[in-house]
């Protein structure tokens, strides 16, 4: 899955880093590298379901999709 994303110079110091199509996933970083390690793990819990997105009808299958 390819998401684009946006890396700010912070007042601070370092680099916020934002997923415009994901609200809320928001991080930052020392380094540019710090910032998109931890965008990367942001995105991956923020795409994680929870477990009460996981109650599905009786006879439902829930798999697995790779994007």
């Amino acid at each position: 899955m390819k998401l684009k994303i946006v890396l700010e110079p912070s007042d601070d110091g370092g680099f916020t880093v934002f997923v415009p199509v994901l609200p809320g996933c928001v991080s930052e970083g020392e380094t540019r590298e710090e910032a998109l390690t931890n965008i990367r793990e942001a995105i991956e819990l923020y795409l994680e379901p929870g477990e009460s997105d996981l109650i599905a009808a009786p006879g439902s299958r829930i798999e697995e999709l790779v994007v």
